[in-house]
């Protein structure tokens, strides 16, 4: 027998998603914590997107790492264009929430990055994170190199290791591939936590340290 909310546990395919539209959502192009843009070429850094659930709490564990320069949330992995929430959270669309983070190899490793992402959330849960259900809120890593790739697989393999070590033998459910088209999300999730202090924050992490020496 099927759950409730199981409809949005199942991914669409690209027949059947949303059509979306042509046209990016309007978006303040500067960060309410510390100002820089959301969008831009960002020439001189490099840039990963992480989905770890509700991305309201996410992006505010990465603006807060020394390093970043800058974080936007919004939607990846799926079929839509340029998807409203109310269409994401619909899972007709096939996008998880993520956080696209945007940082400086020099000052901030790739390695902590992948800490960071694994010990803040459950990556055993599939279509889920706690009590938020849907394909919205599965845990996925998007990368932007080959190096980024390999090192997150086998940060994958790792932490699994770990997990198992630790008691628990659920297997990691992370969706690990180059990133696709990154769609901006409406201006109010934006930083939501800084213009919400008490909002909703869904992270919760498996209590198991990430092992060390995941470096690109």
């Amino acid at each position: 027998m099927l759950g409730i909310g199981a409809f949005k546990q199942r991914m669409p395919t690209p027949e059947t998603a949303l059509p979306g539209r042509a046209m990016a959502l309007p978006l303040i192009n500067r960060h309410f914590v510390h100002g820089r843009p959301l969008r831009d070429a960002f020439d001189g850094y490099r840039q990963v997107q992480f989905g770890m659930g509700c991305f309201w709490g996410a992006e505010r564990l990465f603006w807060n790492l020394p390093g970043v320069y800058t974080t936007a949330v919004g939607y990846a992995g799926g079929y839509t264009p340029n998807p409203t929430y109310e269409e994401v959270c619909s899972g007709q669309t096939g996008h998880a929430e993520v956080v696209l983070v945007v940082y400086d190899p020099a000052v901030l490793s790739f390695a902590t990055l992948l800490r960071t992402f694994w010990e803040n959330h459950d990556p055993t849960q599939g279509m889920r994170q706690g009590n938020d259900l849907g394909t919205q809120y599965r845990s996925a890593i998007y990368t932007t190199s080959d190096a980024q790739l390999a090192a997150a697989q086998r940060s994958l393999d790792a932490f699994q290791t770990a997990l198992r070590e630790a008691g628990h033998p659920a297997p990691v459910t992370t969706e690990i591939r180059p990133a696709g088209a990154f769609f901006h999300a409406e201006d109010y999730h934006q930083q939501y936590l800084a213009k919400n202090p008490g909002g909703y924050c869904g992270l919760g992490g498996t209590g198991v340290t990430c092992p060390l020496g995941l470096s690109v």
